[in-house]
Protein backbone atom coordinates (compact mmCIF):
# COMPACT_ATOMS: atom_id res chain seq x y z
CA UNK A 1 0.00 0.00 0.00
CA UNK A 2 1.34 3.40 -0.95
CA UNK A 3 1.76 6.12 1.64
CA UNK A 4 -1.45 8.03 2.30
CA UNK A 5 0.34 11.32 1.65
CA UNK A 6 1.34 10.18 -1.84
CA UNK A 7 -2.20 9.07 -2.66
CA UNK A 8 -3.61 12.36 -1.41
CA UNK A 9 -1.05 14.31 -3.42
CA UNK A 10 -2.08 12.36 -6.52
CA UNK A 11 -5.78 13.11 -5.90
CA UNK A 12 -5.02 16.79 -5.43
CA UNK A 13 -3.07 16.85 -8.70
CA UNK A 14 -5.95 15.13 -10.52
CA UNK A 15 -8.37 17.77 -9.27
CA UNK A 16 -5.99 20.57 -10.30
CA UNK A 17 -5.52 19.08 -13.78
CA UNK A 18 -9.29 18.90 -14.25
CA UNK A 19 -9.79 22.45 -13.00
CA UNK A 20 -7.29 23.96 -15.45
CA UNK A 21 -7.77 21.59 -18.42
CA UNK A 22 -9.94 23.94 -20.49
CA UNK A 23 -7.77 26.99 -19.82
CA UNK A 24 -4.58 25.06 -20.68
CA UNK A 25 -6.13 23.79 -23.91
CA UNK A 26 -7.12 27.30 -24.99
CA UNK A 27 -3.66 28.72 -24.26
CA UNK A 28 -1.90 25.83 -26.01
CA UNK A 29 -4.12 26.34 -29.03
CA UNK A 30 -3.07 30.00 -29.23
CA UNK A 31 0.61 29.07 -28.89
CA UNK A 32 0.42 26.52 -31.71
CA UNK A 33 -1.82 28.65 -33.98
CA UNK A 34 0.06 29.72 -37.09
CA UNK A 35 -2.25 32.71 -37.64
CA UNK A 36 -1.63 34.24 -34.21
CA UNK A 37 0.87 37.06 -33.92
CA UNK A 38 4.11 36.67 -32.00
CA UNK A 39 2.85 39.03 -29.29
CA UNK A 40 -0.30 36.92 -28.78
CA UNK A 41 1.79 33.75 -28.65
CA UNK A 42 4.18 35.25 -26.13
CA UNK A 43 1.30 36.44 -23.94
CA UNK A 44 -0.25 32.95 -24.08
CA UNK A 45 3.10 31.37 -23.16
CA UNK A 46 3.45 33.64 -20.15
CA UNK A 47 -0.09 32.86 -18.99
CA UNK A 48 0.59 29.16 -19.46
CA UNK A 49 3.73 29.44 -17.36
CA UNK A 50 1.74 31.30 -14.71
CA UNK A 51 -0.58 28.35 -14.14
CA UNK A 52 0.20 26.00 -11.24
CA UNK A 53 2.75 23.29 -11.99
CA UNK A 54 0.33 20.59 -10.89
CA UNK A 55 -2.12 21.73 -13.57
CA UNK A 56 -0.02 19.87 -16.14
CA UNK A 57 -1.24 16.31 -16.83
CA UNK A 58 2.38 15.21 -17.24
CA UNK A 59 2.79 15.39 -13.48
CA UNK A 60 0.18 12.68 -12.89
CA UNK A 61 1.42 9.18 -12.12
CA UNK A 62 -0.33 5.94 -13.05
CA UNK A 63 -1.16 4.07 -9.85
CA UNK A 64 -2.84 0.81 -8.94
CA UNK A 65 -6.51 1.38 -8.16
CA UNK A 66 -6.37 -1.01 -5.18
CA UNK A 67 -3.03 -0.35 -3.49
CA UNK A 68 -1.81 2.89 -5.07
CA UNK A 69 1.45 1.23 -6.11
CA UNK A 70 3.19 3.36 -8.78
CA UNK A 71 5.46 0.69 -10.26
CA UNK A 72 4.53 -2.43 -12.19
CA UNK A 73 1.30 -0.78 -13.35
CA UNK A 74 -0.70 -2.33 -16.20
CA UNK A 75 -2.62 0.42 -17.96
CA UNK A 76 -5.09 -1.97 -19.59
CA UNK A 77 -6.31 -3.23 -16.21
CA UNK A 78 -5.55 -0.30 -13.91
CA UNK A 79 -3.78 -2.62 -11.48
CA UNK A 80 -0.23 -3.25 -10.35
CA UNK A 81 1.36 -6.57 -11.30
CA UNK A 82 0.86 -8.26 -7.93
CA UNK A 83 -2.84 -7.36 -7.63
CA UNK A 84 -3.35 -8.27 -11.29
CA UNK A 85 -1.90 -11.70 -10.59
CA UNK A 86 -4.12 -12.19 -7.52
CA UNK A 87 -7.23 -11.14 -9.43
CA UNK A 88 -6.29 -13.44 -12.31
CA UNK A 89 -5.85 -16.42 -9.99
CA UNK A 90 -9.28 -15.76 -8.47
CA UNK A 91 -10.77 -15.57 -11.99
CA UNK A 92 -12.00 -12.00 -11.58
CA UNK A 93 -10.60 -10.79 -14.90
CA UNK A 94 -12.45 -12.27 -17.90
CA UNK A 95 -10.26 -13.84 -20.56
CA UNK A 96 -7.07 -13.71 -18.50
CA UNK A 97 -5.46 -16.85 -17.16
CA UNK A 98 -2.08 -18.04 -15.96
CA UNK A 99 0.19 -19.01 -18.82
CA UNK A 100 1.30 -22.61 -19.14
CA UNK A 101 3.10 -24.26 -22.01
Amino acid sequence: MAKKSMLERQRRRERTVQRYAVKRAQLRKIVSDSKATEDEKEAARLKLQGLPRDASPVRLRNRCSITGRPQGYYRKFGLARNKLREATMRGEIPGLSKASW
